[in-house]
């Protein structure tokens, strides 16, 4: 379409305007954010306040799964904001993408806490956009705790927002072993972006029995389920 334009400047346009919001990369190009589906669950604020008691049993049990000597990544989430208030004080090396958790993180005391750069999203408060992805890409990581919006047969672990869909894809590419933590309010619910699937997952902790045709698929990609009902 711009035959007298050289790709690096055309690259370099649409760095820019992904700087402004305007745009944002996706594989083969680029696309206007006004026709980028943003859904979601819900003001983090507002979530928070949601299923608390669930969430901390979900907490609780995804502890066991720290390890020192890691690279450990934590999601943003008001689940995962849990997790962190049960990190022991031990020398654990995090990296996240919620600016709270990260300074909860730090008030601990020993561990090592590594924040991700680049946008911030409001409601989510979560940080994403071309800058975090490309933070991602330069480290490792060993465990990765996320947190998905939706999960459902067909669509797998689901998010409403592309941007932090495609950071969640870099973080379950890279790491070793991936910890899914999910309150019951996300079954069977499905949104526009897949991060996962049962291929990725190694560890679903959920806060009630999942569906059967949902269990039977976990079971057959040898996903370890965990239900904190049940304990």
């Amino acid at each position: 379409m711009f035959p007298d334009v050289s790709g690096m400047t055309l690259r370099r346009d649409i760095e820019y305007f992904e700087r402004e919001h305007e745009a944002i990369k996706v594989r083969g190009g680029a696309r206007s954010m006004k026709f980028i589906t943003n859904q979601s669950d819900g003001s983090i604020s507002a979530r928070m306040q949601k299923n608390v008691h669930s969430k901390e049993a979900i907490a609780e049990r995804a502890v066991e799964f720290l390890e020192t000597g890691r690279s450990i990544f934590i999601d943003s989430g008001s689940t995962l904001q849990q997790l962190v208030k049960h990190v022991p004080n031990e020398r654990f090396t995090f990296t996240t993408t919620d600016p709270a958790a990260a300074i909860e993180l730090c008030k601990i005391g020993q561990p090592i806490v590594n924040i991700v750069g680049g946008r911030l999203e409001g409601d989510n408060q979560t940080i994403a956009g071309l800058q975090a992805t490309r933070f991602l890409a330069d480290i490792n990581i060993d465990i990765a705790f996320l947190s998905p919006s939706g999960l459902s047969l067909r669509s797998g672990f689901t998010v409403g927002n592309y941007s932090e869909c495609e950071l969640k894809r870099i973080v379950v590419e890279k790491a070793r072993l991936v910890v899914i933590l999910m309150d019951a309010s996300k079954v069977d619910k499905s949104l526009p972006y897949t991060f996962a699937t049962f291929d990725d997952a190694d560890v679903l902790i959920t806060s009630q029995p999942l569906p059967d045709e949902l269990m039977a698929e976990a079971l057959a990609k040898n996903v370890r389920v965990i239900d904190v009902s049940k304990e």
